[in-house]
């Protein structure tokens, strides 16, 4: 049980250092200590059916999840984390169902005695007394007994249990399906818009209510068929629950399947008698969820408003929903950028998903360096909703050595924009677009954004006037008389920039 505490307080520790890019590292070293403790305290306290198998499943899977991180590619990261998800999902599926076939493995099983409770009473009085009458009353109840045992598909579960096991399989079953298209949608392979199924909010709801509905039966019966059947429907809610949400609200989605694993791996805890599961899942799950309300915060949504098909979700955006490149709008080069940034006394730099994509930020901080030394102050301006996930483009930063006091979140630093005589957008879109604060018919309005429209010179790469931000609205900022937009490769044209500064 101590072991578990030291686990549990590192576990506490990892969160802390995980809150921000400069004690990271630190983090992740108290995550991965307390996990090592809390894994072998687990197999030296209880009975293992075989430990080499075990090892060898550790050592298997602890090498895949090493080579898959030494080699994913930070763009990819996003959709790595769903994936990883889904498989904390169907792994608390799968315990569940291990449970719910031997409960006795697992100590959750009545003794089916307990159904019959005289019967060892009378045993137990027959087997002191010399009365044959009382000696073949015995012999009949231990008969009827083994009938009894021999006849019953399965041991009884306790009630506790049962509710716990259900609650672990429905949690963990919309936790994988959940995962699994937010990953198709994160990696590409399926459409970033909403789909929206009519009566979408009846089904959702009516499905919900019914897998409540069969947990609570499954303590009165706990027939094949009912644990089957939550579990199905909760595959089938994961899925109903995700395609709605659009591509804008992914980061919400993502912090709120973290949420959902931890709570699927606590119910297991329950279910395993294992208070490190327990307390890690609780704060994995408290975490998830106070992260996605500070996203929703972030983005003005309410959590419900998200999960329902939030933002993202409008079959059709009024306003700015289309692109509109037969506007006016100025095209610069790479000297022209350089000149201006060369000219300025403030510039202030807004990293997007497109910043990842080509990889730009090595070359990014090297043009903020170079910046630094013509004496002009650099900062770094981070949207909370940036890239696919949380804290994606504070993770591409720290990995290019761009200094932890550069970087600014929203709040910190919107005011200054003012007073900035550059933005430089590189690879950003939905989290810069005006129509956020005035188009009420476009499906990102509410959310807060950075007021680059403020800044005396705007530069924006992209790659072309075509493409428009993850939720498909087209963006004012474009065509602005103080924009300049940079068509290129984000990677390209930040490493042209830096050559035309040093010539």
């Amino acid at each position: 049980m101590l072991a578990y505490l030291v686990s549990g307080v590192l576990f506490i520790l990892a969160l802390r250092g995980l809150s921000s890019p400069a004690t990271s590292r630190a983090g992740n070293r108290y995550g991965m200590l307390g996990m090592t403790i809390a894994v072998g305290t687990t197999l030296v306290t209880h009975e293992v059916a075989s430990l080499p198998e075990i090892i060898g499943a550790l050592a298997i899977g602890g090498g895949i999840g090493f080579i898959i991180a030494r080699r994913i590619a930070m763009t990819d990261m996003p959709q790595l984390v769903a994936a990883f998800h889904s498989l904390v999902g169907l792994a608390a599926v799968l315990v569940g169902w291990a449970a719910y076939l031997n409960p006795e493995a697992f100590g959750i099983a009545d003794v089916v005695a307990q159904a019959v409770p005289h019967a060892s009473n009378i045993i137990a009085l027959g087997s002191n007394s010399s009365d044959p009458a009382a000696m073949t009353k015995v012999f009949e109840e231990s008969l009827r007994m083994a009938q009894l045992k021999a006849e019953a598909p399965a041991p009884a579960i306790m009630l506790q249990s049962c509710i716990e096991l259900g609650l672990g399989i429905a949690i963990g079953a919309i936790t994988f399906s959940g995962s699994v298209i937010a990953f198709l949608k994160l990696a590409g392979k399926m459409g970033g818009a909403p789909i929206l199924l009519p009566g979408r909010h009846v089904i959702n709801l009516g499905t919900l209510l019914a897998i409540l509905g069969l947990v609570a039966y499954f303590t009165q019966d706990q027939s094949l068929w009912v644990i089957g059947l939550i579990t199905v429907l909760s595959f089938a809610i994961g899925f109903l629950l995700i395609i709605p949400i659009g591509g804008a609200d992914m980061p919400v989605v993502v912090s709120m399947l973290n949420s959902y694993s931890g709570w699927a791996a606590a119910a297991m805890g329950f279910t395993l008698h294992n208070t490190a599961m327990i307390i890690t899942g609780a704060l994995v799950g408290s975490s998830g969820a106070i992260l996605s309300y500070i996203m929703c915060k972030a983005m003005n949504r309410g959590f419900l408003a998200v999960i329902a098909g939030g933002f993202g979700a409008a079959p059709e955006a009024g306003g700015s929903g289309a692109p509109k490149e037969q506007r006016p709008w100025k095209r610069g080069s790479a000297e022209d950028a350089a000149f201006l940034l060369k000219e300025a006394e403030n510039v202030i730099i807004i990293p997007g998903y497109g910043m990842a994509v080509s990889q730009a930020q090595h070359a990014l901080r090297e043009m903020g360096d170079v910046l630094k030394k013509e004496g002009v102050s650099v900062k770094y301006a981070i949207h909370p909703v940036a890239g696919r996930m949380p804290g994606h483009m504070n993770v591409l930063l720290a990995e290019a050595n761009v200094p932890y006091d550069d970087v600014f979140e929203l709040e910190d630093i919107n005011a200054e924009f003012g007073q900035c005589d550059v933005a430089f957008i590189i690879g950003a879109n939905d989290v810069v677009n005006p129509a956020a604060k005035s188009d009420k018919s476009s499906p990102i309005y509410g959310m807060p954004v950075f007021d680059v429209d403020k800044a005396k010179t705007v530069m924006f790469i992209k790659r072309s006037m075509g493409g428009v931000g993850y939720s498909g609205v087209d963006n004012d900022v474009f065509y602005m008389d103080q924009t300049m937009m940079l068509l290129a490769d984000a990677k390209k044209m930040v490493e042209d920039i830096v050559k035309s500064l040093q010539h």
